[in-house]
């Protein structure tokens, strides 16, 4: 009786032992990539404006640091270096929490709660848990973990509500100034401007968004012989090799875009340009192998400089209120001209693109090196091929140039925008990293 009990107990203490795991010391950077990837899909479900997903992406990651700063010494809080941010005591009572799951769960929190559609986040963060628990977390790391979560979220998701965005709403309509050379609304949506008190809310290092504040646009001219029209010709007469096409077509990122088909407008869903380097910024971390703490730092840093660039490309378009070469050219050269990009919905100068893909490409720089050598693959499940870059400053030179050939911007645009990003993505790296 006693062998056969013996026996039971030994037979059960084994059949335990090979039904458990003994969960990992750490989770890698695919599962940041699925989370970022799943808000991307969410600002594309929502037609987030660029400005906007920019944010999003900032205060998503920025809780997940915040967790991260609190739990490893390498990564310094964020307290001190950004504008207000709040000085976050570490949680108490969650002894069990595994602070990279908290991390992770941090990040979503935010997403759902921040984002319109950020309910569609719950099917990811339920089937992380599942997949966590089957590597052999236990439900007691797993709850702590999401306990320590929403405290972290609900601090920043505080910040985020003090940066006057929802003061815009109360702002009066933008009105177009109906000057000459003034920005007017395009076909075919002939939407009104996006965002045009964005620059109004704080920014996370600028001292205000006209820090970097660019020169002024060369002037309006109707005259032949002017720097204006000799600009407004180079849009016109662009080549649009199959090439240029092609590029042009790859860094589109524009959410608004609309096709006629006939007696009905469809709109296209796409990514935005801070979503494109977002993404960039994922397939750097994982060709280089970082770990999951690096690899949120960079995505951190990438976010809070394509929010900034935002800012102050967006203070300088709501000064000068340039008009697109679209309306220019259909007024003065040819009325049935179309751009090879569908124009964007607000004023020209400066060009958005070149100026947050020059910030971003700055910061990844900083982390990565001059010749980071890469695939772009971001958009193959957008339906976009791949392009080979030798380096982020290629990406992002490429992705300025795009707006000539697109028939979007003027080349004052494009040249003062990178000028800007520049400046924008080194402040950036000074102001958070100072002399590392």
């Amino acid at each position: 009786m006693k062998i056969r009990l013996l026996l039971t107990v030994i037979g059960l203490t084994l059949l335990e032992s090979c039904t458990s795991k003994q969960a990992p010391d750490e989770i890698d950077n695919q599962y940041l990539s699925r989370v970022f990837n799943q808000m991307t899909d969410i600002m594309v479900h929502d037609i987030s404006n660029p400005p906007l997903a920019a944010r999003f992406y900032a205060y998503a990651s920025l809780a997940g640091y915040e967790v991260v700063s609190q739990n490893d010494p390498d990564y310094p809080s964020m307290y001190g270096k950004l504008n207000d941010y709040p000085e976050i005591k570490k949680p108490e009572g969650f002894e069990q929490h595994h602070f990279q799951i908290t991390a992770l769960m941090a990040i979503m929190d935010v997403s759902k709660k921040i984002q319109p559609s950020g309910s569609n986040m719950i099917a990811l963060e339920e089937e992380v848990l599942q997949e966590l628990k089957q590597k052999g977390f236990s439900e007691k790391t797993l709850e702590d973990s999401k306990g320590y979560a929403t405290l972290i979220s609900q601090a920043i998701l505080d910040y985020s509500r003090k940066d006057r965005y929802t003061a815009i709403s109360n702002f009066p309509r933008y009105t177009p100034l109906g000057t000459d050379g003034a920005w007017y609304p395009t076909p075919p949506g002939y939407f009104p401007p996006v965002e045009p008190f964005f620059h109004t809310i704080r920014s996370f290092t600028l001292d205000s968004s006209a820090q970097f504040k660019p020169d002024p646009p060369v002037p309006f001219s109707e005259d032949k012989d002017s720097e204006f029209f000799r600009m407004t010709l180079a849009v016109y007469e662009a080549d649009l090799s199959e090439e240029n096409r092609e590029i042009a077509a790859f860094w589109d990122c524009n959410p608004f875009a609309l096709q006629d088909n006939g007696h009905l407008m469809v709109g296209m869903k796409k990514i935005s340009p801070g979503a494109h380097w977002m993404g960039i910024a994922d397939l750097a971390c994982q060709q280089a192998g970082l770990d999951f703490q690096q690899s949120l730092e960079v995505q951190s840093m990438v976010a809070i400089g394509l929010m900034d660039g935002f800012l102050a490309c967006w203070d300088e378009k709501f000064r000068s209120h340039r008009i697109r070469p679209e309306t220019v050219i259909r007024k003065y050269i040819d009325p049935n001209w179309v751009p090879f990009l569908q124009t964007p919905p607000f004023p020209e100068y400066l060009s958005g693109h070149s100026t947050i893909s020059t910030a971003a490409a700055t910061i990844l720089t900083h982390y990565f090196g001059e010749d980071f050598k890469y695939s772009d693959t971001v958009e193959e499940r957008f339906g976009l091929a791949a392009r080979e870059f030798e380096s982020f400053k290629h990406a992002a030179e490429e992705a300025a140039i795009s707006r000539l050939y697109g028939g979007i911007h003027f080349m004052d645009a494009i040249i003062h925008g990178q000028m800007q990003g520049k400046e924008v993505g080194e402040w950036v790296i000074h102001t958070v990293k100072g002399g590392e």
